[in-house]
């Protein structure tokens, strides 16, 4: 199993986990919309960037550690020839903090060049990893994306290109979202639960596959629809349409409400529903649960904003007279990776980062609204700051059920022994965050906020089962695992 080992201590909350990105155009070179989606997904993942494209003749790749705009410059991007081509914006969840994980992963064979992106994790990557490495595959990674990759590459010499990704399907066993490019052929694989996003757009001359619609956004596409759990996109390699082959059919999906809660972009359109519209709507619950009458409701800056908009527009709607308030403002200039090397550096990082709005808070009950509590570090600063800055009562609204457990599905989340809520009850949290109330949304109202049952969502960080069989863990369904080692025939029908 491989699977994130908590997060880095200069990190306050949970951390997105890839960006992928493929497309296939008639008659344009496919890096720079490669580029350009990337800087779409730049929030996905912020440790390394890397684009992979093929001319009909052979792959040409660049991948580097770092942000979009530091890995590739002008020269980068027209040495990446070929007109389709596939993309990835990194943040470790299984793997070393290097390049040699970084991605798209590629791989030369007898039947050509693979190159893949991967959001998502396994959770019997080891497993498979072991078999292949028996049978004399070469690994140059401690990743779970090179595994798919030879596995694929091994199917690849007995079957044709669907035959062959619906073997691999049936013996990897986790959360994956893939851009593939099989010689100049793009295509895209979810997984049969869809934890992990991917939708299709269309442009004037092609199509993409991407983790979130405002990639397709950015090259002025339209979206057509999201790939489907469990369904094989393969993008003609003349841009003029793509195919689609339904692999796996589960009854229920597992689709992570985090996407929605917190890490996708709010402009972003996802399993059909506009991430921005799912906030303001979990803030209107959070009222209707929880609604307490202050002077003003403000955000924590910036995945806060859409939940307290909501919030603040159900309150007046039933007469109150809280209203909403910008209260904290961010200094976008403070990297994730600043280093506080000392505990009063790190109290003190806070304020680099937010800094109150002195005539919002002075004198004021203040209701303070943010997406998740993870350590519980970052709330109680804000408490802190908001009083000192002459607050009279602070009380926390989180968007989001309390944290109980890590997550395997491939975001960085807290170890259990740091997660605050993970032996700790509402008022125990209350109490060390200094707030004068403290409430959470119910798993119910993120059911009801996505349109969807608590039995097609993936609750495992909130309520300790998981849709997957991990091992060590409990599981919210029946799960049948694959057999690795022997190959199920009806995988090829």
């Amino acid at each position: 199993m491989t699977h994130g080992s908590g997060q880095s201590p200069h990190r306050s909350g949970p951390t997105e986990k890839c960006g992928v990105v493929g497309v296939a155009l008639d008659d344009r070179a496919a890096a720079r919309p490669l580029y350009y989606s990337l800087y779409a997904l730049q929030h996905r993942g912020q440790e390394s960037a890397g684009i992979v494209t093929h001319d009909g003749f052979q792959q040409h790749d660049h991948v580097e550690m770092g942000l979009v705009g530091d890995a590739f410059d002008e020269a980068d991007i027209e040495r990446l020839n070929g007109d389709s081509g596939i993309g990835h914006v990194r943040y470790p969840t299984a793997g070393s903090v290097d390049k040699s994980c970084a991605q798209p992963f590629t791989v030369s064979f007898k039947s050509g060049s693979l190159a893949l992106s991967h959001n998502g994790n396994l959770v019997n990557a080891g497993e498979i990893r072991d078999e292949l490495a028996g049978l004399g595959h070469a690994f140059t990674s401690d990743g779970d994306t090179e595994v798919i990759a030879h596995d694929l590459a091994r199917n690849l010499l007995e079957a044709d290109l669907v035959r062959a990704v619906k073997r691999t399907m049936s013996r990897i066993h986790g959360s994956y979202s893939l851009t593939i490019m099989h010689d100049e052929t793009v295509l895209g694989v979810r997984d049969p639960e869809g934890n992990r996003p991917l939708c299709i757009g269309e442009l004037d001359d092609g199509y993409v596959l991407a983790s979130e619609s405002a990639a397709i956004d950015t090259l002025d596409g339209d979206l057509v629809r999201d790939v489907q759990p469990g369904e094989l996109v393969v993008l003609h390699e003349d841009g003029s349409g793509f195919d689609s082959y339904q692999l796996v059919e589960q009854e229920n999906t597992a689709h992570c409400f985090f996407e929605h809660v917190y890490f996708a972009r709010p402009d972003s359109v996802i399993d059909d529903e506009l991430v921005y519209e799912v906030r303001r709507e979990l803030g209107r619950h959070l009222w209707d649960e929880s609604g307490i009458e202050t002077d003003v409701v403000m955000p924590v800056p910036d995945s806060g904003r859409a939940f307290a908009s909501g919030y603040a527009e159900a309150a007046q709607e039933a007469g109150s007279t809280t209203e909403f308030a910008e209260g904290l403002m961010k200094n976008r200039y403070v990297g994730r990776t600043f280093i506080m090397p000392t505990q009063d550096e790190r109290e003190r990082a806070v304020r680099l980062k937010l800094n109150p709005i002195k005539s919002t808070v002075e004198g004021k009950t203040v209701t303070l609204i943010d997406d998740s509590i993870v350590r519980g570090t970052t709330s109680t600063q804000l408490v802190a700051l908001l009083k000192d800055c002459g607050a009279e009562e602070v009380h926390m609204r989180i968007g989001a059920p309390p944290i109980v457990a890590p997550c395997y599905m491939g975001i960085d989340m807290a170890t259990r022994e740091e997660l605050i809520a993970a032996n700790q009850d509402v008022e125990d949290i209350r109490e060390a965050i200094e707030a004068d109330s403290l409430s959470y949304l119910s798993i119910d109202a993120v059911a009801d906020a996505l349109n969807r049952s608590r039995a097609d969502l993936c609750l495992g960080c909130v309520t300790g089962e998981y849709p997957y069989d991990i091992d060590g863990e409990s599981t919210d369904r029946e799960v049948e695992r694959p057999v690795i080692g022997g190959q199920d025939l009806a995988a090829d029908d």
